[in-house]
């Protein structure tokens, strides 16, 4: 029974002197210390839900459009559809090749009862020939909504020799 009571008591003595050991430098866990709460700097236009991306994996920034107007315009037509309208334009491009068609909004050009759009290609670098008209032929199409569409009169879509306007009855 002696023996058992000296065990005890040294072991509870060893325990004990555990505490003492947490606190010290030679524990390799506390090392660094404990955390504290810090603020960070306030960054601007940052939502900290939409991840910033980097990396070998991560998007490249969009280029800007390079597309040039088309030569001619030959059909402009807008077409109702839920939650809006669709402008869709057919027009003829000087040369084959065409690519990248895109209905481009011209806000300097726009007021507030007309819409002013230029149908503009990518054209390649080299020269291409002219060959025949419906190899040519381009189309795009844009939808509007009718929040866009409140309080415009006229839609008109421009190329590089004309241009095409549709207005409501």
């Amino acid at each position: 029974m002696r023996t058992s009571i000296i065990l005890l008591l040294t072991a509870t003595l060893t325990l004990s002197a555990c505490g003492a050991v947490r606190d010290s430098r030679v524990n390799p866990f506390n090392w660094f210390g404990g955390s504290r709460a810090e603020s960070s700097p306030a960054t601007e236009n940052s939502n900290p839900l939409i991840p910033q991306r980097s990396g070998m994996f991560a998007r490249r920034p969009e280029a800007p459009y390079a597309g040039m107007p088309v030569a001619m315009i030959d059909d402009l037509s807008i077409e109702r559809a839920p939650g809006g309208a669709i402008v869709r334009v057919r027009g003829t491009a000087a040369t084959q090749g065409a690519h990248e068609v895109r209905l481009v909004k011209e806000d300097e050009e726009s007021d507030a009862t007309t819409l002013t759009y230029t149908l503009k290609a990518q054209f390649p670098q080299d020269r291409r020939r002219v060959g025949p008209e419906t190899s040519r032929e381009l189309t795009a199409a844009r939808f509007v909504t009718n929040n866009d569409l409140e309080g415009i009169r006229t839609i008109r879509v421009k190329g590089a020799q004309n241009a095409r306007v549709s207005s409501r009855r």
